[in-house]
């Protein structure tokens, strides 16, 4: 048996591109669309600026991340990613120029939003059988129905879900996460009820809800949906782009 010795690769050197191939790279390296999105936040941004104690705690974080817990230290970070003390507190602010924007673009819509988005937002737990036999799944909702045995054990012996692992339980779960006809089955549904078979996709399911839970419009909510927002708005914007622009989007051949 013979063996081929490991040859360690050549370090190579990158040469600096010209800055007339930088977007045909970017291109070329799938990362126009990054490129595009954090050049619309950060004009969208531009107008919005921190306070000296925001810009002086933003800095401090900064460098905490970065483990530069020296003035000496900071300087020759600064130094070494060749940019001024305007660009740093730029890079340092920007998350908190972000938090900012999202609150004065969405903070008045968001009422409203939530509101729309409040009953698919709700959650539930419920009760599961997967089959692919229709009289099966009958046979055995008349078992559970009349208790003749209990709707986990079913579950575990029966379902061809993974469910089956958890004697049928599933959730919580989101109800716009869940495929339509079943949410609104269980939206309307009772907790305890169970309902006969019914054909979902490529399954035969018998269901019962165990639990709604409807949400809670705290501050982690409050954050999502403002983030789900600007997600949106930042969507839009990119579809705005000119044609020229776009075209830098396509992935380009190998």
């Amino acid at each position: 048996m013979s063996f081929t010795s490991a040859i360690a690769p050549t370090p190579v050197i990158p040469a600096l591109p010209a800055a007339d191939s930088v977007l045909s790279l970017l291109a070329q390296y799938q990362l126009m669309p990054q490129f595009w999105r954090e050049h619309i936040v950060d004009q969208a941004i531009a107008p919005i600026h921190c306070t000296a104690e925001e810009t002086a705690e933003a800095l401090h974080q900064f460098f905490a991340q970065r483990q530069l817990t020296t003035e000496e230290a900071q300087q020759a970070w600064v130094a070494q990613a060749n940019i001024d003390e305007t660009q740093l507190e730029a890079i340092a602010t920007r998350s908190l120029r972000i938090t900012k924007f999202k609150e004065i673009a969405f903070g008045v819509k968001l009422e409203s939003y939530y509101l729309n988005r409040a009953r698919q937002l709700d959650t539930v737990v419920y009760s599961l059988i997967r089959l692919k036999d229709p009289g099966i799944a009958h046979e055995l909702y008349f078992r559970i129905e009349s208790g003749e045995q209990s709707f986990a054990d079913l579950s575990r012996r029966y379902s061809l879900g993974s469910e089956a692992g958890n004697q049928g339980i599933v959730g919580p779960v989101e109800l716009g996460n869940m495929h339509p006809a079943l949410a609104k089955l269980l939206r309307s549904s009772h907790p305890g009820e169970l309902h006969m078979p019914m054909p979902l996709g490529e399954w035969v399911i018998i269901v019962r809800l165990e639990k709604l839970t409807p949400v809670q419009f705290d501050e982690a909510l409050r954050q999502r949906l403002l983030n789900e927002l600007f997600e949106q708005w930042l969507q839009e914007q990119m579809g705005q782009l000119p044609e020229s622009h776009r075209a830098w989007l396509m992935p380009t051949a190998a």
